[in-house]
This record gives structure tokens, C-alpha cells and sequence, in this order.
């Protein structure tokens, strides 16, 4: 499962440091203290001073605190929950009140993973998927769960396996859009009493074992093969029924039918060496001796040489 989280063990979130805006407030409420009692101790020969000084600068350095425009933090009081802070630059009483994590509510992404979980017809399939959601309410988050990422993981990936359980392998593969709102809508159910809302789920691949692969294919093959075959046979039906069309047009129509037979002699003799055979049914019954005999003679003459100033004849 490929998840970036950024909790520690106690359940408190790390801020980015990278993100995080600089407190210079902070460093300079600590600084000038610190350095006035360094410079009254070194004035005075008094190191208590120095000590005083920096004691005073890290109680002032914690008062002041920098949330980013994305972020709100949790603001306890001696335990309690006493509200949100943030964003931007806002005060703490030292020790008094602290602030127990950083709720960050721009859009997450959280990649999730059932490996080897059954369909609903047996099949073993791996799916990885990507989960994108924010935390719309911060109070929710901080006080009503003790991690919400791990959490909204958690979810994910439990009602991931739960919709492939009742799925057939045919249905998840090609209903991808219609699972996917399916796991939106019930991810969505369950963080939502967390203060988190899912945006939107994408499944990123689905993986079959080899041998299944193997016999999809041969499957898919003999599939195209036999609907190859019904659309070459609804062919030949429509030109069964062509032919009968002409068939009735030729019945009472000699003269179309003749001139039928002299093109179709056409068609078959017009390339040099050509050979057509007609059965004799067709000579007697579309008038084709004459044009037969005239054609043969056409193509002997054909084949005889040119005459020359030797052989005239």
C-alpha cells in the first residue's frame, strides 16, 4: 500500500517543514531577551543574567505561531479543546495552551491496494487505486479520530475489497466509472463523521493472473472468429436473394437476358488467354451458342500472328 501518512506513534501530525512558513516573530521574541541578558550579564559580571535571559526568550519564542493559508491548528488550553487558529500569524500563552497538530485541507492523495482478493466468481485479481479527499472540518478531524489518515486509508481500502468481493471479473472490467462512484459514495459515508470528504476515487490497473489472460484471449478469438462467420453468412443470404431478385427480371425479358450472357462473355474473354467455362444448361437456356461460336472465333483470330511482307496471308 502505497500511502505517505506523516503521523508519529502519538497520533500527532508533522507539518512540512519544507511548506511550513518561517516564525521570525518567534526568533526574535526569543532573541532580544536572550541578548539583553547576556549584555546585562557581561556588563554586570552576573551570569544569572545570561541564564534569565534565555529562559525569558524561549517562553516569548513559544507565544507567537504562523499557520500557512492551507493550514488550521488545533488549539487546546490545559487539555481542553478551545478552538482553531489560523491561517496566518496568531498568539499562544506558553504552557497554558498548546497546540496538539496541524490540520492541512488542501486536496490529498492517498494510493490504496487489494492484492489477491477474490471476485464474486473466484477470480484472484490485484487492484490498485488512488483516493483524492480533504478534511472539510477540522474540529472533526482532531478530536473525533485519532488519525484521520490512517483512518481514511483504512476505509478505503476495506470497502475496495468489499466491492470486488460482490463483483464479477466481467463487471470490473468494464464497469470502471460505475465502481468507482460506488466506492466514492461509500468511502465518502464512512469519513465524513471524521470531518474528511472524498473528491474522487480513480482505479489505476487491474490485474489478472497469466492464465487467465491466456484464456480471455483464446476466448475474445473465437468470439471475433464466430461473429466473422454469421455476418459472411447473412452475406451470402443477401445475395441469394439478389440473384433471385434477378432471376424473376430475366424470367420474362429474353433480350435483357441475351445481353446479359453477351456481357458476362465480355467480362470472361476480355483478358488475352483467358479461359470460361459455362455449363450447357446456360448455352440452351440464355441463347449462348451463337455468341459462344463468334467469341471462340474472335479468340483464334486473336491468337493467329500478324501477317508480314513474307506471309501476307
Amino acid at each position: 500500500m502505497a500511502t505517505s501518512l506523516g503521523w508519529r506513534r502519538d497520533g500527532r501530525d508533522d507539518r512540512d517543514s519544507a511548506g511550513s512558513p518561517v516564525n521570525v516573530i518567534a526568533f526574535f521574541m526569543f532573541a532580544v531577551p536572550a541578548f539583553a541578558g547576556v549584555l546585562v550579564a557581561l556588563l554586570g559580571e552576573n551570569p544569572y543574567w545570561a541564564v534569565l535571559g534565555v529562559a525569558a526568550g524561549y517562553v516569548l519564542g513559544q507565544a507567537p505561531k504562523v499557520a500557512a493559508q492551507w493550514e488550521r491548528a488545533v488549539l487546546f488550553r490545559l487539555g481542553r479543546y478551545a478552538g482553531l487558529r489560523g491561517p496566518g500569524l496568531f498568539w499562544i500563552v506558553p504552557f497554558i495552551e498548546t497546540i496538539p497538530s496541524w490540520i492541512d485541507q488542501r486536496v490529498v492523495t492517498t494510493g490504496f491496494a487489494a492484492e489477491q482478493t477474490l471476485t464474486a466468481d473466484t477470480v484472484p485479481v490485484n487492484v490498485d487505486a488512488v483516493l483524492f479527499w480533504m478534511v472539510h472540518d477540522p474540529e472533526k478531524a482532531a478530536l473525533e479520530v485519532q488519525s484521520y489518515r490512517n483512518a481514511v486509508s483504512w476505509a478505503a481500502q476495506t470497502a475496495l475489497r468489499d466491492i470486488i468481493g460482490r463483483t464479477s471479473l466481467a463487471d470490473l472490467l468494464r464497469g470502471r466509472e460505475q465502481i468507482e462512484e460506488e466506492l466514492q459514495r461509500i468511502i465518502d459515508a464512512r469519513t465524513n463523521p471524521w470531518g474528511a470528504t472524498v473528491q474522487s476515487v480513480d482505479m489505476r490497473d487491474i490485474v489478472i493472473p497469466a492464465s487467465l489472460q491466456d484464456a480471455m484471449s483464446r476466448e475474445a478469438q473465437a468470439t471475433r472468429e464466430k461473429s466473422a462467420r454469421v455476418i459472411l453468412s447473412q452475406a451470402e443470404v443477401e445475395i441469394a436473394r439478389s440473384f433471385e431478385t434477378a432471376a424473376l427480371s430475366y424470367q420474362h425479358n429474353p433480350v435483357a437476358l441475351q445481353l446479359r450472357a453477351m456481357n458476362m462473355l465480355y467480362e470472361g474473354l476480355k483478358e488475352k488467354g483467358a479461359l470460361m467455362l459455362v455449363p450447357s444448361s446456360a448455352v440452351d437456356s440464355m441463347g449462348l451458342g451463337g455468341l459462344m461460336g463468334a467469341a471462340a472465333m474472335l479468340q483464334q483470330r486473336n491468337a493467329l500472328p500478324a501477317p508480314t511482307k513474307e506471309n501476307p496471308s
